[in-house]
């Protein structure tokens, strides 16, 4: 089987760890990497020795160039309708980081784009592919007798300097959809209606507001919690955040890092018993999962996990929550 041609747009932190993802997979070719700095991306290549890649400083000369099977977009979150759009315009796959697009607008554009054209779109929803989230799912769907309520918190400090630090809803538009897409792939439950709330506490060094609170109905009954901070000093959580799950016969926990564990009726009497569910060893995680699904699917195989129409499911929940926190108000989620 040929090797697939890819090429990369974006050269920061996250474009050259998608780097080491392509590199490593003997499946595939990294002919090209975009940036609009040409001389960062000059700067990766050159560390990474990859002597066969061109550099490009926009992608429409790139697909001209290198005629890749597919595109990986690690592009600023503004960039990603133009560098999707141009691909999917020329029938070339895209499998972006999140957020899908800037605006809903443009998300329901690319999505209705990649039908259009007949070619694969997905956003890649690194946080699915954890061995520990994969465990917990399987914990809630088989030992709870159905869900009534899930919670999530996220609690970390970090100081990435950047874009990041100058959004204006920074915990809600670059983070909290990992945590929301993760509450749908967990229970296989789409978001209906949120009511949220933002603050930003005097001590932050974000000039937007790097915590939120959001109450979220979600189909089956099921209800759903977030809060979150990124200018939370101590007892941080895991990147994948805390989990508990309440269902009819018990409650799962996740701390995001070990063993998901649940306590249920032991049958036919008032006693609990105590579960731990080992997560898979092997287990092709992040970036690397994300990857090793979407080219499957180049392949024939399965759509891939954060396949734009499922994906865009979870990017409205972030945008009806920054509805709801402009607007005090309960907001309807429409994909």
């Amino acid at each position: 089987m040929s090797r697939l041609r890819a090429v990369l747009v974006g050269a920061g932190g996250m474009g050259k760890a998608w780097a080491g993802a392509l590199v490593a997979d003997p499946r595939l070719d990294l002919v090209g990497w975009v940036d609009v700095v040409e001389e960062r991306a000059r700067e990766a290549v050159g560390a990474l020795g990859l002597t066969a890649t061109g550099v490009e400083a926009d992608v429409g000369t790139a697909l001209s160039r290198h005629s890749p099977d597919f595109v990986v977009d690690v592009s600023v979150p503004e960039a990603h309708y133009e560098v999707t759009a141009t691909c999917l315009r020329r029938g070339v796959p895209v499998l972006g980081e999140k957020p899908m697009a800037a605006t809903m607008a443009e998300a329901r554009a690319l999505v209705e784009l990649s039908e259009r054209t007949s070619t694969l779109f997905a956003v890649s929803q690194n946080r699915r592919y954890n061995a520990g989230l994969v465990a917990f799912k399987d914990l809630v769907a088989t030992r709870l007798g159905g869900v009534s309520q899930l919670n999530a918190e996220f609690y970390r400090a970090p100081h990435f300097g950047g874009f990041r630090e100058e959004m204006a809803s920074p915990l809600l538009l670059d983070m909290a959809i990992h945590t929301f897409d993760a509450a749908r792939y967990v229970t296989g439950a789409d978001a209906t209606s949120v009511v949220c709330s933002e603050l930003n506490p005097p001590w932050s060094w974000y000039e937007g507001s790097a915590c939120a609170v959001a109450d979220l109905e979600m189909t089956g009954g099921l209800r759903f919690t977030y809060q979150g901070s990124w200018c939370a000093q101590g007892f941080e959580t895991s990147w994948d955040s805390s989990w508990r799950a309440v269902g009819r016969l018990g409650t799962a926990l996740w701390d995001g890092t070990g063993a998901p564990v649940a306590e249920v009726e032991v049958a036919g009497s008032d006693a609990t018993e105590r579960l731990e569910a080992q997560p898979a060893e092997g287990f092709a995680g992040g970036i690397a999962g994300s990857l090793a699904d979407f080219v499957s699917a180049l392949g024939g195989g399965d759509p891939p996990m954060g396949e734009c129409h499922d994906n865009i499911r979870s990017l409205a929940m972030v945008f009806a929550a920054l509805e709801s926190s402009r607007t005090g108000a309960r907001v309807a989620v429409e994909a």
